[in-house]
């Protein structure tokens, strides 16, 4: 492994991070890899002000993302965090890769005066379950649900 550095991703690296949402999503039962739209859905984000994608470079080489959009909460009374498709390729996970990206997102968050930061995990992860809660998040008492809307499409 070379230096990994983290960095605000560009439409360049969106090719790169299509295929890491294809390995993500072939974890998460709730989504199937489409990386059209996958494509296109992270182009949105990159032109969307209210969010931000981070990536993990080693060497000029995707390896890992994040991606972050911003809500507002009424239980919080203001502006929250959305942390969304964080993924590490295979081969680079266990090296400190997401910790590093969860730590820009905490940066990121606390410089945008963020109140709070929710995520969602596929109830089957075990292994993303046990990192997020070494990294002290902690689990809710919701539940996420979703309405597909095929007719917006």
């Amino acid at each position: 492994m070379g230096t990994v550095r983290f960095r605000y991703a560009s439409m360049h690296d969106i090719p790169a991070m299509a295929g890491l949402l294809t390995e993500l999503f072939t974890l998460e039962t709730d989504f199937n890899p489409d990386p059209t739209r996958q494509s296109e859905g992270l182009r949105l984000l990159l032109e969307d002000a209210n969010c931000v994608v981070w990536v993990a470079d080693n060497d000029n080489a995707v390896v890992g993302m994040c991606t972050v959009q911003i809500l507002i909460s009424t239980a919080e009374g203001g502006r929250v965090g959305l942390v969304e498709d964080v993924i590490i390729k295979h081969d680079f996970r266990g090296q400190g890769i997401g910790r590093g990206l969860m730590q820009e997102v905490i940066r990121w968050t606390q410089a945008h005066n963020l109140l709070r930061l929710q995520l969602l995990v596929d109830m089957q992860n075990d292994a993303a379950k046990q990192f997020y809660e070494k990294l002290g998040w902690q689990p809710t008492q919701l539940q996420g649900m979703r309405r597909v809307l095929n007719y917006a499409r």
